[in-house]
C-alpha cells in the first residue's frame, strides 16, 4: 500500500502524545578508520535509561549529501526517539559525498567498510549494546537513505532492519550528479559500477523475511519515480516491507516526520526480535 496505513497513524500519534521529557545525552566522538588511516567524527546518543547494566539495541542514521554527522540533532527529535525507545543513535559522518561505498576509482573513500565493521566494532566495544544484528538498525535521508539499504543489503549479518528516507535507491538516471562519478567513474565508461552500486541492481541479494525493511518518499521529490519503482520490484521479488508515500518534498520538513517513522519501525523490530 502506498498511504501509511490509519491505524500505525493513530498509534503514532499516540506515542508521541504519551511522552515525558526527554534527557538523552548527546556525545561527539571521534572514531579511527585503519582502512582510510584517519579519524571520523560521530554523533553517539544515549537514551536518559542508559545504563551499565542493560545492554541496548542501536540505530545508525547516515547523513545526505553536503551534509555531515551532526545534522539529525539539529532539524529532528531524534533524541526524543532515543529517549522513547530505549535505543542508542549513531550518526556517523560519511563524508560530504562517499555514498558510503568502497569506491572502485578512490582508495581513500572506503565509507562502506568504515561504517558496517570499523564504527559498527567501535560502538560495540564502546557501549553497552546488544552486538548482534536483531539489535542493529541503518536508516538514512537522501545519500544515507541509499547507502543505508546498501549496506545492509550487503551486510544482512550486521544489520537486521534498514530504511530510507528519499533515499536515492536508483542512481543511474544522475550520471552528473552529486560527485557519484567521482567515486564510480564515468558511467559511460563504467557502466557495470553504476549497475553493481545502485539499490535498483541489488535486489538479487535479497530473500523473503530476512531484513525489516522501510522505505518512505515524498510524491513531490525527485527521487519519487525511483522509490515507487523500487517498492514495485520489491513486491514482484516477493519481499516483504513497508512502503510510505505522502505529501512531500525533498526537505527536512519531509524528514523530521520521516525519523519519527523510522524510529517507530525500528523499535517494533526489536520489540519483535526479542520475542522470537
Amino acid at each position: 500500500m502506498k498511504n501509511y496505513p490509519l491505524l500505525l497513524l493513530l498509534l503514532l500519534f499516540l506515542y508521541t502524545s504519551s511522552v515525558p521529557l526527554f534527557a538523552a545525552k548527546v556525545d561527539t566522538v571521534q572514531t579511527f578508520s585503519k582502512v582510510m588511516n584517519k579519524e571520523i567524527p560521530a554523533v553517539i546518543i544515549t537514551p536518559d535509561a542508559y545504563n551499565k547494566e542493560t545492554n541496548f539495541p542501536v540505530v545508525y542514521l547516515l547523513h545526505g549529501y553536503s551534509a555531515d554527522y551532526g545534522g539529525y540533532v539539529d532539524f529532528s527529535d531524534v533524541t526524543g526517539m532515543a529517549d522513547q525507545y530505549n535505543f542508542i543513535v549513531v550518526c556517523p559522518d560519511g563524508n560530504y559525498s562517499s555514498w558510503y561505498y568502497d569506491s572502485p576509482m578512490d582508495s581513500t573513500s572506503r565509507y562502506e567498510t568504515y561504517v558496517a565493521q570499523e564504527l559498527v566494532e567501535w560502538v560495540d566495544n564502546h557501549y553497552k549494546t546488544n552486538p548482534n544484528r536483531e539489535s542493529r538498525a541503518i536508516s538514512g535521508l537522501s545519500m544515507g537513505g541509499h547507502g543505508a539499504l546498501y549496506l545492509a543489503f550487503r551486510h544482512q549479518n550486521t544489520f537486521g532492519a534498514c530504511g530510507s528516507m528519499s533515499g536515492g535507491v536508483d542512481i543511474r538516471p544522475f550520471p552528473d550528479s552529486w560527485e557519484i562519478k567521482k567515486h564510480l567513474g564515468e558511467q559511460r565508461i563504467h557502466p557495470d559500477n553504476w549497475n553493481k552500486h545502485t539499490i535498483m541492481g541489488m535486489l538479487h541479494l535479497l530473500t523473503p523475511n530476512v531484513l525489516a525493511i522501510s522505505i518512505d518518499c515524498g510524491i513531490n521529490d525527485f527521487f519519487y519515480d525511483a522509490n515507487v519503482r523500487l517498492h514495485d520490484e520489491l513486491i514482484y521479488r516477493k519481499i516483504p516491507h513497508t512502503f510510505i508515500s505522502r505529501p512531500g518534498s525533498h526537505n527536512t520538513d519531509f524528514w523530521k516526520t520521516s525519523v519519527k517513522y523510522h524510529s517507530l519501525f525500528f523499535a517494533d523490530f526489536f520489540s519483535k526480535s526479542k520475542t522470537k
